[in-house]
């Protein structure tokens, strides 16, 4: 019997494997913004959610989130193609094509510019949608009002970021009382990485397993070039960075809906090149976030301390909100094995099912509901939520998507506890 269910077991799991890739890939073909990873705007989308189990209420959240949809982060991408496009335009090196995207981007030069890392109307928006679903579906935990403390990095996009999100909480329940914090004091509970922190962690960086066997990846990098020549018909003398103009131009691309510009590079590239590209960029993603998944542990213990003490009546929080950066959502998943981020596959072509980077989106964010039963502090139950869906954690539970709160603290305690620093 034994060798009858082994190849059957087997069998069973590589149809699971292929099903889960076939699931991500087809998510990205029905929604093929996703394939834009990081830059993904946040989705306004309904979701429905498991009911608590019977007796259970929810009395407290706490949350990290990315700032939202905001100009591209630094002005080298504006400026080297201003550069480029320009010298290109007066020497008659355009196409038609790229005269037209030339005209375009002149004209909203000055408003790129001047706009650089900066959030968007967009990303305003997107924080208060999240803000008033977070207090629709889980009004127990605010309909009293009571006191939240938001904390946020030092950078203008998340301090505007948490702004959005409290006032619109105020506005659902003018009883709330919110306590904004932009501070280096509380940079460890944030951004810990952040050079002003106070307190200095030497954590270790990791590669992730799927890099020993890159090479195993075949992917067609032919489209940088396809995208140079639909805009130039040559690039012989053209000043300034010409070996990346290919990215520069994705990069532009895809940023652009996150500020109400989209189809500014009219048909010099589409979304289904994006798609097709998207698992080739989506394991650098994953090297880029698996790497510093240590160095998020302040922000973890910082979410047990908290949670801690409410559960121990010395903070009356209801709720406890941080806003900060791809940087540290991204690492903070992998950390976290929010739905097997942390299962680090050997072959690069699994990566995609334990991680997509559109996860770490613009105003992507991570929710942890917590449910008091009946027998108080010691029943307490919490899920997760990953862009407002349920979302599985590598801790033992037989009633997914519910955790014992007892089991979360052991468990990430004891992965915290495990990682050594630096000397």
């Amino acid at each position: 019997m034994k060798r009858i269910l082994t190849p059957l077991l087997f069998l069973i799991v590589a149809l699971t494997v292929a099903a889960q890739g076939s699931s991500v890939l087809e998510q990205i073909k029905a929604d093929p913004k996703k394939s834009y990873g990081t830059d993904y705007p946040y989705p306004y989308k309904k979701v429905e959610l498991t009911k608590a189990p019977k007796g259970y209420k929810p009395f407290y959240i706490s949350h990290y989130a990315r700032h939202g949809s905001r100009y591209y982060w630094t002005d080298n991408l504006y400026k080297n193609l201003d550069t480029l496009m320009t010298t290109a335009h007066n020497k008659g090196l355009l196409t038609a094509e790229g005269e037209k995207f030339y005209a375009k981007f002149m004209e909203a030069k000055q408003e790129l510019m001047t706009g650089v890392s900066e959030l968007s109307q967009l990303g305003w928006e997107q924080h208060q949608y999240i803000a008033r679903t977070m207090y629709n579906q889980f009004p127990q935990v605010f309909k009293k009002g009571g006191n939240v403390l938001a904390i946020s990095s030092l950078t203008g996009r998340c301090v505007l970021s948490m702004s959005a999100f409290c006032q619109e909480l105020v506005q659902c329940n003018p009883n709330i009382e919110i306590r904004e914090q932009s501070s280096r004091f509380t940079l460890d509970g944030v951004v810990p990485t952040d050079r002003q922190n106070p307190i200095k962690h030497k954590f270790p960086r990791v590669k992730p397993r799927y890099e020993q066997n890159r090479d195993q990846f075949k992917s067609d990098n032919s489209l940088r070039e396809k995208i140079v020549s639909r805009v130039f018909k040559s690039i012989e003398g053209l000043p300034g960075r010409t070996n990346n103009l290919g990215s520069d131009f994705i990069n532009l691309y895809t940023s652009l809906p996150n500020i109400g510009h989209e189809g500014m590079l009219g048909n010099i590239i589409s979304d289904e090149e994006i798609v097709n590209e998207w698992e080739s960029a989506n394991l650098g993603s994953y090297s880029w976030v698996f790497g510093p998944q240590y160095e998020m542990i302040p922000i973890l213990e910082d979410i047990i301390k908290k949670a801690e003490a409410v559960l121990n009546g010395s903070s009356d929080h209801i709720c406890d909100l941080r806003f900060g950066h791809d940087t540290c959502l991204g690492p903070l998943t992998v950390l976290m094995g929010l739905n097997g981020a942390d299962k680090d596959p050997i072959d690069p072509y699994e990566v995609k099912n334990c991680y997509q980077n559109w996860q770490t989106g613009k105003a992507s964010n991570i929710q942890l509901i917590f449910y008091r039963g009946k027998k108080g502090k010691d029943d307490i139950l919490l899920k997760c939520l990953l862009n407002g869906v349920e979302a599985s954690l590598p801790v033992p539970t037989n009633q997914y998507p519910y955790y014992k709160w007892s089991d979360f603290k052991q468990f990430y305690t004891t992965r915290c506890n495990s990682v050594k620093q630096n000397q």
